[in-house]
């Protein structure tokens, strides 16, 4: 095996943690979607607004071959001027052991690794079963603790909610997953809505049932809008305790064949949701909002979407966290 430089601890928590965690991933989920490459210089911009926003963990791309993902060819630079910027923890996806060497290398805060609910799926989707992407993660989390001990291993569970391939996916096939993922020994298990599916009391019952099975271990809601429930399930999820929530900002990464109607859950309405119960984000809308110039500088004609920027602030509204 290569020799592999430490990867940095992820930095130290504020001495306030945010009631809930939202996790920006639309440099990676958002980006990987579209077909226009956003330069380097555009995204690193954009990070950067991002960051002035007080958003406290991102996933800034995934380490795949250029060939299969070139929005992602630059991702090792990416990564290096993300953890530069302090206070926040950087995350990037890794489909398999060469991939987690990499990020690893470029300085990675945290690894996230997705694994199929749907085993039709996960062939598809992979070219490997349940049980051959349990080892490949058995595979990671070696190389973790032989090469960086301090950095966490998230898995996202896609298509825990169902799956546009074989349909629906029982409660008992994802808790059974989540089991042989805990087993493996990786520090969370997020579930992910990856076809748009899921419905509140689904959601609740999943999040309930995996955390009865795996504990503390259960990590994020990873929802998607396509039949307009994202934030609803993301409400569900948060009342039966999850609290990290994936977003992308403007809903980047939507279906091109629903347009305005599918994708990730828009970060701005999902915080907007969250401030207005009185649950702390430690997110600046109004920063937040702004963000959005520096992505459609980068992304000149992308659709970008989410009510709350197109509708504004309610007059009053929480002015320390807007301005």
């Amino acid at each position: 095996m290569h020799a592999h430089p430490k990867a940095p601890a992820p930095p130290a928590a504020p001495a306030v943690l945010p009631t809930v965690l939202i996790s920006e991933v639309g440099p990676r989920d958002g980006l990987q979607s579209v077909q226009a490459v956003m330069p380097t210089a555009y995204k690193l911009a954009w990070i950067d607004a991002l960051h002035t926003s007080g958003l406290r963990e991102i996933e800034v791309g995934s380490f795949v071959p250029a060939r299969a993902l070139p929005q992602m060819a630059d991702v090792a630079d990416v990564v290096r001027h993300a953890t530069a910027l302090p206070g926040w923890v950087v995350m990037a996806l890794v489909p398999n052991l060469r991939g987690a060497e990499a990020a690893l290398a470029a300085g990675v805060h945290k690894l996230t690794i997705p694994v199929s609910a749907s085993e039709a799926h996960s062939l598809a989707n992979v070219r490997r079963s349940r049980v051959e992407m349990v080892a490949v993660v058995r595979e990671i989390v070696a190389l973790r603790d032989a090469v960086a001990p301090g950095v966490p291993i998230e898995i996202g569970m896609s298509t825990a909610f169902g799956c546009t391939l074989q349909g629906a996916v029982a409660d008992d096939e994802v808790v059974w997953l989540a089991e042989q993922l805990a087993a493996a020994g990786v520090d969370e298990i997020g579930l992910s809505d990856t076809t748009g599916m899921a419905n509140p009391a689904q959601v609740r019952r999943l999040f309930q049932r995996v955390r009865a099975a795996v504990g503390d271990k259960t990590g994020s809601a990873h929802m998607h809008n396509t039949r307009g429930l994202g934030l609803a399930n993301c409400l569900a999820a948060y009342d039966v305790g999850v609290r990290t929530f994936d977003a992308s900002l403007g809903g980047l990464g939507g279906c091109p064949y629903a347009p305005g109607a599918s994708g990730n859950v828009v970060t701005e309405d999902l915080v907007f949701m969250f401030e207005a119960m009185g649950v702390d984000t430690g997110v600046n809308l109004g920063r937040l909002i702004a963000a959005r110039e520096a992505l459609k500088a980068g992304l000149p004609g992308e659709a970008l979407y989410g009510m709350t920027p197109e509708a504004g602030l309610p007059k009053g509204f929480a002015g320390r966290r807007t301005a």
